[in-house]
């Protein structure tokens, strides 16, 4: 049983798995041990959790070591009885979704994954193999409205924190973060679609909070994280009303502006229209709602043409269509609508998944990031069905110890790391959708 230490990764990163070479499952899940560690689930290991948690039984592992395995955690039979006390405690305090119905026990697996991740600074982050043991804007976006739709709130303002802490004064955010906030663990650089997504989360986040006080509480402390983000993205659009070119969540240099990049700063830009009129800041409001207006018109009228492909120009369908629809515009624009439900037909893999694109490599791989953000959307469309579907293909290719994988190779194999934070945020949010 290989467990990981829990530890901040080191500021040089390791060196990625070469994409040629055979795909194999880093890690089956991620696991609580009796002090607090976390520890990465080898893929060779069925583990026992205690009932209702992430956290191992101690009992299971002394049984493994008197057969020869070596004593790889903590065996504080109490302790591990505590931890797992506190994350029971933790769901009941917030919402299952889905409860009663077929999809309960995978979103509250999804659920208890996100906190599992969730660092006690707000560091959420993406996976907890040493290549995804980093803070995404764009992933830690998605768990935290997760969060909030489940009723962990506090949570969620504590993963927005995070971001606030680590946002550049300039307002843009690095592709990437290590989990003690000091920094980025490369040269990656900028991404500019971290600031739209921080953007629509706080909106979404903010959504959420019922009592008044709080509410006003939360759009106080979120207004540096806004105004920043709202003035960096205003300051982007050039005079044809697009941003630059930005590698998007393909993660890949780019020669041209992407759907990936340009939509979320639209759905950003809007809930920032909100945020700042909530905080009484009539300019930042205006400002926002100029640059989204702007913005929007200009995605429409520069992807609109071509069928919203990946680029301007033309190409291929990109998932990226889906986030001109709800929950992320609040207009959506009717032919991004259908481009979208046909857009699976020219991704789906062979286990029944999808890719990022029709353009992806034709490698047979289904990414569940993709596969569930369009389960969130088929279900935010009222189109339960085809939520449905999507969701199936993620509940049938988890890993032994239930959490979602990054990958589904063509024969079904779960691959790459599990959990992945992104992909469990949009489990709960589908099936919170579907209701």
């Amino acid at each position: 049983m290989a467990l990981l230490p829990h530890a901040v990764p080191a500021r040089a990163s390791a060196p990625a798995p070469a994409l040629d070479a055979p795909l194999p499952l880093h890690q089956d899940g991620v696991a609580l041990l009796a002090d607090g560690t976390r520890a990465g689930i080898a893929d060779d290991l069925i583990p026992a959790f205690l009932p209702g948690s992430r956290v191992l039984d101690p009992a299971v592992q002394r049984a493994a070591q008197a057969l020869g395995a070596p004593a790889a955690a903590v065996t504080d039979t109490a302790g591990a009885r505590s931890a797992a006390a506190e994350q029971r405690a933790w769901l009941d305090s917030g919402t299952v979704p889905g409860a009663g119905g077929p999809y309960e026990d995978l979103a509250r697996d999804a659920l208890l994954d996100l906190r599992t991740l969730l660092l006690d600074d707000g560091a959420t982050v993406a996976g907890w193999s040493p290549y995804w043991r980093y803070v995404w804007p764009r992933d830690a976006s998605f768990v935290a409205v997760a969060l909030a739709r489940t009723g962990h709130v506090d949570d969620a303002l504590d993963v927005l924190t995070f971001l606030a802490r680590v946002q550049s004064p300039d307002g843009s955010f690095q592709a990437r973060y290590l989990p003690d906030g000091s920094g980025p663990p490369d040269d990656r650089g900028v991404q500019v679609d971290g600031a739209g997504w921080a953007l629509w989360a706080a909106g979404l986040v903010v959504d959420q909070i019922s009592d008044g006080d709080a509410r006003a509480r939360a759009v106080r402390d979120l207004h540096p994280l806004v105004e920043r983000s709202t003035q960096y993205l205003d300051g982007l659009i050039g005079a044809d009303g697009l941003p630059p070119v930005s590698p998007d969540y393909w993660e890949v240099a780019e020669s041209e502006l992407t759907l990936g990049t340009a939509a979320p700063l639209v759905a950003g830009l809007q809930s920032a229209t909100g945020l700042a009129g909530l905080a009484h800041d009539d300019d930042l409001a205006r400002t926002a709602s100029r640059a989204g207006d702007r913005l929007r018109a200009a995605v429409v009228s520069g992807f609109e043409p071509t069928g919203w492909a990946r680029y301007a120009r033309g190409g291929h369908v990109d998932a990226a269509v889906a986030f001109t629809l709800a929950p992320f515009w609040r207009e959506p624009a009717a032919s991004a609508q259908l481009t979208w439900r046909s857009s699976a037909g020219a991704m789906r893999r062979p286990a029944g998944g999808l890719a990022p694109g029709a353009a992806w490599r034709d490698d047979g791989i289904s990414w569940t990031p993709q596969t569930t953000l369009y389960a969130w959307v088929a279900a935010e469309q009222g189109d339960a069905a085809l939520a449905a579907r999507w969701l199936d293909v993620v509940d049938s290719h988890r890993t032994p110890s239930g959490a979602i994988p990054e990958k589904i190779l063509a024969d079904g194999s779960p691959a790459s790391v599990a959990p992945l934070s992104w992909s469990a945020a949009c489990v709960v949010l589908a099936v919170d959708a579907l209701g």
